[in-house]
Formats: C-alpha cells, structure tokens, sequence
C-alpha cells in the first residue's frame, strides 16, 4: 500500500515537470515553423478575385529554414495537419533544405485552390533556383497525383522528387463496392461511404456523419498511442492534432472527402513524374486500404508502376518490435522505421558522388 502511495506521489510531482518541457517544445516548435507568404501569388490572388468564396478554402502555408538548398513541401492527410505529420522527419528535412508545409482549410476545401497555391510555390521557389521535393502522405498523395496529371511540362521539370507515404490515390482504396464486403464492415470505410453518398445540401446529414468520423479519427490516433511511452514531443503536438479532429468544420471535412470521391487512377499509358520517386508502404497498409485497392495492386508490381513513375524505388516499412507493424502512415509513432529510409533515399538522390565514394 505504501508503495502505491509512493507512485502516486512520485506521478504528481512529474506532473508539473513534463507541462514545462512539453509547452516549451511547443515554444521551440512555434519559433521553428512560422507562417509564409511566396513574395508572387498570382495564381492565388486571380482566383479569389474570381471567386470571392475561395477565401474560406485557402490553405495555410508554413515554413521552416534549413541548412540545404533542396526544400521539401509536405502535404498531409485528413488528419493531422501538415505540420504535425513530420514531426519526426522535420530534422532529416532540414539538413537540405527549408520545409514548405500546406495545411488544409479548416472551413473547407477547393482543388482548384491547392493547385493554385502549390503552383504559385513551386515558381517561387524555381525564381529562387531551388527544385523542391514534395513529400505527400495518404490523401496528399492522391492531391499530388491530381495535381500533376494537370501541370505542363514546365512545372514538371521544376519539381527535383516525390515521396509518397501510405498513397492514397482513389476512394476505392478505402471503400470497397457493395459485391466485395467480404471481410466485415471496417470502420472507416463505414464512415467515408457514408460522407460519400451525402447529399451536399443537407447540412444536418453531413454534420452527422462527420462527427462520426471525427469519433473514427480519435480512436485511429489513440490506437498508435495505445501501450506506447509518450516523449515531450509527442505531447507538444498531441493537443493540434486533437483540434484539427475537433475543430474542422462539418462542411470542410465533406469537401476534403468529396476532393477524394473525385480522384481519377492514373492512367498506365502515360507517365505521370519522370522524376525519382520514393514510395514508402507500411507493413499493416491493409488494415486501412481495403484488400481491393488498385493502389496495393499498382505498387505491388514494378511493371505497373513503372508505366507511371519510371524512376521509382517502392519499400515495405517494418517494425523492429515484435507485435507492433507499422500502419497507415505511421510516421509519428514508428518515426525510427522511416527516418531509416527516407535518409538513405535523399543521401542518394542529393549526393551521388559522396555516395559513389564511401
């Protein structure tokens, strides 16, 4: 009993402890990652002239300086934002260059207005001589693909790579037809159907099956959380991604979803980046990504996505830890299993010829 009582008081007095270090690695991280507006925006300013409710759509552009000259623009998931999905990444992304994170509206979501915002960066940062790397994550690659089916050949050359986490390129890689639920109702899948088939009029309707959904990313985030020691940093970003579940609103979680009931598979006739690209798979991809993903299919076979992406290298991500694979786009929780790849493929990719030498 009296040991009990010892942990107890032991808990109380760290208490206070880890409050200072976690709201000081947020201050760090508040210095760190500031706001950023490209010096021309022009693509931007033309469409909110045009269409004055792109305003509520606008994306929150972030940077964070690096040593390097070869940036990275992040491009998150539906959840958490961007800036929270590297957090284990920011220092291997920093040793080459700046990181440009795109945040998505929290009221809602155009891809006209990504397009926009991510092409006016991309030039900016060509009339600066930099070529960036664009890493997307899950729905962000799907936006990356989208986005590059439509760009010309300019903007193509100005693009260094691509990385490409957990790709989520169409909704059938997280909703299943009616004649292929075989396996039982997956709860995600349930959730995104349901947001999918809403009538965009009906504001009660999709309020409803968007605080589904957030309940549905809570327990995602709080299943990698689960059984697992929680570092300084992980509370630092613990309560901004608890906000962007809580505080998106219902009409901005349905536009995210309807971007992605509006992706097209790319077509394997035609390349979509000539470029190097780095794909990384989780080892439990299909605990999220239903067994008829075209995307699993795609990048399972390098004479598939080798029609698409001719200069792609594709690695499974794998756990050290008996009885906890890594997941959908685990970046947070299983930041060690990454980091180890995505060092290896920019050490390659930036400095051959230090490479060639050791």
């Amino acid at each position: 009993m009296r040991d009990k009582v010892s942990r107890l008081q032991v808990v109380k007095d760290i208490r206070p402890v880890v409050s200072a270090f976690t709201a000081a690695a947020g201050f760090m991280r508040g210095i760190s990652i500031k706001r950023h507006a490209p010096k021309s925006r022009r693509r931007e300013f033309a469409l909110l002239e045009r269409d004055h409710d792109s305003y509520r759509t606008r994306c929150s552009l972030f940077r964070e300086k690096g040593i390097g000259n070869a940036p990275t623009i992040v491009l998150g998931g539906f959840v958490p934002d961007a800036t929270e999905t590297v957090e284990f990444q920011r220092k291997i992304l920093r040793q080459h260059g700046s990181i440009y994170y795109i945040n998505y509206s929290r009221n809602g979501f155009c891809m006209e207005m990504f397009s926009a915002q991510l092409t006016d960066l991309i030039e900016y940062l060509a009339r600066k001589g930099q070529k960036p790397l664009i890493m997307g994550v899950s729905f962000g690659c799907g936006l990356l693909s989208s986005f590059l089916r439509h760009a010309d050949e300019q903007m193509h050359q100005s693009i260094r790579g691509l990385v490409l986490i957990s790709p989520v390129l169409t909704t059938d890689d997280l909703i299943r037809s009616a004649d292929r639920k075989r396996d039982g109702v997956r709860m995600l899948e349930s959730n995104l159907r349901k947001i999918v088939a809403a009538d965009p009029v009906n504001e009660v309707g999709i309020s409803k099956h968007i605080e589904r959904s957030r309940r549905c990313f809570q327990a995602l985030f709080n299943a990698g959380a689960e059984n697992r020691t929680l570092g300084v940093r992980h509370l630092a970003i613990r309560k901004k991604i608890n906000d962007v579940i809580e505080y998106t609103t219902a009409r901005g979680g349905f536009e995210r979803v309807s971007a992605l009931r509006d992706f097209n598979f790319p077509q394997l006739n035609n390349s979509l980046f000539s470029g190097p690209v780095l794909v990384l798979l989780a080892e439990n991809e299909s605990d999220i990504l239903v067994p008829s993903s075209p995307t699993l299919l795609l990048f399972s076979k390098s004479s598939l996505y080798n029609r698409i992406f001719p200069t792609c290298r594709v690695k499974t991500v794998k756990s050290k830890v008996v009885g906890d694979g890594v997941a959908h786009a685990s970046l947070i929780f299983h930041h060690e299993a990454y980091n180890t790849m995505l060092e290896g493929w920019y050490d390659k990719l930036l400095y051959p010829r230090l490479q060639l030498a050791v």
